[in-house]
Order: structure tokens, then C-alpha cells, then sequence
């Protein structure tokens, strides 16, 4: 064998070693496959993708950023959990749709839809979602008009009436229709950081939700944002709540839609850093 000959030899073993090297350093973003590269959440929360559930407002009163459209009602999606899921419609179909588009959400995706309660600003974006995706189970309050349920049902619908508390798919649950001026449902995702609850108006009282929901679950509260119905509270009232919230051991929280400018702004200030900020285009991403 030629000196030359050997000298090429010792060049590739060493080039190939090296190359080994790289690929086996954990701190090498060539060791880590594509699905666990690390993302930062809103709040700081080091998850990988494989553990993240991601919440988009699609419909909100406030604009929060992109090309949408705000108007009056709420609706949000849910991917990364088991199913993906979407709460509430909107009021309007073509601003549903809008937001939609803007966002890049596949309608075609959405396997479970949960609706509140029966008032327009929350289900007037569903038919037009049905005639693009019958294929999806839908959950409602028990209190449901049949022909709203028939309606659905026509479409190509599975419909799913609540009474009690739920489980709708691996860690997310309805809290049951809970009583008030108008019944209600609400959301609970179960995450390593605690619970997550999403409100639609909170007709049955804010509080009375939270509490609810912890007389069934040990974990603790972790984030509360959607609808908090606030509108016609005092000030005073307002933060009464807030030191509610607190005790309760809310983490987090973001009110919108039908809250109130008022108590948004005394939760903003209550609740400083931890306070999160909601309207079109807001993308939440919390840990499984």
C-alpha cells in the first residue's frame, strides 16, 4: 500500500468518526428528530412538539393579530390533543370562514365539535362548517332544541347530548350542562401544568364554574380564558372575582368576548405577567 494510499485511508476513517460524533451530541440539532425539536410557549414553557397542545382563537370580539376578521362570539381550536377539537362557531359563517382560511386550519380535521350553549354568537358558524365536514360528533348541552339536534343530525352529524360531566377524548372534558339564566357547558383539557378551562359566556357564574369543575378534579387550576359575562358587574364586584380567582389558585387567565372592556382590564392589571392576552390570531401553546 502507498504512503498516499494510506494517508486517504486515515482521512476518511477520521472524517466518518467525526460525523458520528455530531449525530450522537445531544446538543446537536442533527440528534433530535424533527418532532422533538423545542418550541417556546407564550409563557416561557419549554415542550416539545410532541407534547404540545395548541389553542387558536379563531373568532373573538378583539383582533389579536394576521389577517382576520374580529366580530361579536368566540370560538377556538384545539389541536395536539387526542381529537381536534373545536369550541363554539362564531356568530357569522363568513367570518368563521375567514379566519379560518387565514390561519391555515383545515376544516376537514376537526373530529369533535363542542358548543356551549344555544345563542347565536356561539353556534352561527356551524352549518356552514358542516356542510364542508359532516364527519364530526358534536357535543351539546342537554337543553338543546330537538330541532337544532335534528338539524345537525341531518347534515351527517353525530350529536351528543351532555348532562353530566364528560370525558369527550384523552385528557378533555365537559363539565356537564351546569344551570344558569342560560345552561352551559365548558371545557377542561388536563395538562402537566394543571387544567385548562374554556369558557364560552359563563352563564352559570364564573365562579360557580371553577368550582365546579374542582369539586371533580384534584389538579390544579392552571388557565381560565373565554367568556366571563362581566359586563354588567361593578367594579368593585369585578375584583371580588379576581381575589376569587386567586384563592381558587388561578394561575393564569384571559378574558374576552363577553366580559367586558372593564374587567379585562382589572384582570389584565390583577394578574400582570400571567395575565394572557386574547382576541383573532392568538396562538396558545401549553404542554400535554
Amino acid at each position: 500500500m502507498s504512503g498516499m494510499q494510506l494517508k486517504m485511508i486515515l482521512c476518511f476513517m477520521l472524517f466518518t468518526t467525526a460525523m458520528s460524533f455530531g449525530q450522537n451530541d445531544p446538543s446537536s440539532d442533527r440528534a433530535m428528530p424533527p418532532g422533538n425539536k423545542k418550541q417556546q410557549s407564550d409563557k416561557g414553557i419549554d415542550v416539545e412538539n410532541k407534547d404540545l397542545v395548541k389553542i387558536t382563537i379563531l373568532y373573538d370580539n378583539y383582533k389579536h393579530s394576521g389577517n382576520t376578521k374580529p366580530a361579536w362570539g368566540f370560538s377556538c381550536l384545539l389541536e395536539g390533543t387526542q381529537k381536534t377539537i373545536l369550541f363554539d362557531t362564531g356568530g357569522d359563517a363568513d367570518i368563521l370562514a375567514h379566519n379560518m382560511d387565514a390561519l391555515n386550519v383545515d376544516v376537514e380535521k376537526i373530529q369533535l365539535v363542542v358548543l356551549s350553549h344555544n345563542h347565536w354568537d356561539h353556534t352561527g358558524g356551524l352549518a356552514r362548517l358542516l356542510e364542508k365536514n359532516p364527519a364530526v360528533t358534536i357535543y351539546v348541552p342537554q337543553s338543546f332544541p330537538d330541532d337544532f339536534v335534528n338539524r345537525a343530525e341531518d347534515s351527517g352529524a353525530r350529536v351528543v347530548a351532555v348532562d353530566q360531566p364528560a370525558r369527550l377524548c384523552q385528557n378533555v372534558y365537559s363539565t356537564g350542562e351546569m344551570d344558569g339564566p342560560v345552561k352551559e357547558q365548558s371545557l377542561i383539557l388536563k395538562t402537566s401544568q394543571g387544567l385548562v378551562i374554556v369558557t364560552g359566556c359563563s352563564h352559570p357564574g364564573i365562579l360557580n364554574i371553577l368550582k365546579h369543575v374542582k369539586s371533580h378534579f384534584d389538579d390544579k387550576l392552571y388557565l381560565v380564558f373565554g367568556g366571563f359575562h362581566l359586563l354588567q358587574h361593578s367594579e368593585a364586584a369585578i375584583n371580588a372575582i379576581i381575589e376569587e380567582f386567586k384563592h381558587l389558585g388561578v394561575v393564569q387567565c384571559g378574558a374576552t368576548h363577553c366580559t367586558g372592556d372593564l374587567p379585562i382590564s382589572l384582570f389584565k392589571r390583577a394578574y400582570g405577567e400571567n395575565y394572557i392576552e386574547m382576541g383573532t390570531g392568538k396562538i396558545l401553546n401549553l404542554p400535554e
